[in-house]
């Protein structure tokens, strides 16, 4: 059994490295990741060290092209600093995913530099991970296990630290109305879950992390505009106090988050064609009204 079996185990080591990073070897398959799988984990297991304190991160000239089409985005700088919120927006097809998942590491970038705090950032998909940077994707994932565990994946955090994730991703009231509270079986993709549910269990799964830089794409699509107002209002008040992740960079179209940014970076067509506080692209950019004039017809339909 063990002759059968070590041939097994070489064709999967090799099919996993190739997976990996340039600068990762099969030696960091079975590294110490800070991750637990049982219940109990040792003691001697000490959680990673968190990386240098996030200042600021950069893109500069980034470039994705997903076909021959040319679709994507083009030559796009971005500068987020600490404690800012950044809103990215643009229609249906401007590129706000694309550019937030190759910031991440998550798309392959054809052109372009990402730096953290001024250093150069080689391979983002290994650097871009938690406690730098937690993301909530536009399509959240969820696993046929307990919310809990949805939410750990495996990380140490106590409950004291999930039940504050929750709380700021305004669910403690969801939470409540279920009677076998954080150990209820949410099923495969959340479908014991509504939609809303869904993604704001994905955020709270970010925010548990307490990363320098969280990155959430598109939170409104199952939400209504109360309750999205309600989650940013938490998530600015933990930031002020110092009890949640000081730095967002949102992919949004809605008031709430549009009204609380900083800065506002406004795609077309994967290029950036406006960038600064709000009320200064409503002046002087014209896709930028027209994305705010729709959004106000929305949430009035929404609201009456």
């Amino acid at each position: 059994m063990i002759l059968y079996r070590l041939p097994q185990a070489a064709v999967s080591t090799e099919r996993l490295t190739r997976l990996m990073a340039p600068h990762e070897d099969a030696g960091d398959l079975s590294r110490n990741t800070g991750v637990r799988f049982h219940t109990d984990p040792p003691a001697s297991v000490a959680p990673p060290d968190r990386a240098e304190a996030l200042q600021v991160v950069e893109v500069r000239g980034l470039t994705v092209r997903h076909d021959a089409s040319g679709r994507g985005v083009h030559e796009v700088d971005l500068r987020v600093r600490r404690g800012s919120f950044t809103v990215i927006t643009g229609a249906v097809g401007a590129g706000k995913t694309t550019l937030v998942r190759a910031l991440l590491g998550l798309l392959p970038a054809d052109e372009g530099t990402i730096l953290w705090n001024g250093v150069r950032v080689d391979d983002p998909g290994t650097f871009m991970v938690p406690g730098r940077v937690a993301y909530a994707s536009q399509v959240p994932r969820l696993f046929s296990e307990s919310l809990r565990e949805n939410l750990l994946l495996g990380s140490r955090a106590g409950d004291d630290e999930v039940e504050r994730a929750l709380e700021l991703a305004a669910f403690e009231d969801d939470l409540a109305a279920m009677p076998d509270g954080m150990d209820t079986v949410v099923g495969p993709r959340g479908v014991r879950l509504s939609g809303g549910q869904v993604q704001r269990a994905t955020a709270a799964r970010a925010l548990v992390r307490r990363p320098d830089l969280l990155v959430v794409d598109d939170l409104s699509s199952a939400l209504d505009v109360e309750t999205e107002r309600l989650l940013w209002d938490r998530i600015a008040h933990a930031a002020r106090e110092g009890s949640g992740p000081e730095t967002l960079l949102v992919v949004s179209h809605r008031k709430a988050a549009l009204e609380r940014a900083d800065q506002v970076v406004v795609l077309d067509r994967g290029r950036v064609v406006g960038r600064g506080p709000l009320d200064e692209l409503l002046d002087g950019c014209a896709e930028m009204r027209r994305l705010w004039s729709e959004e106000l017809v929305a949430e009035a339909e929404e609201s009456s």
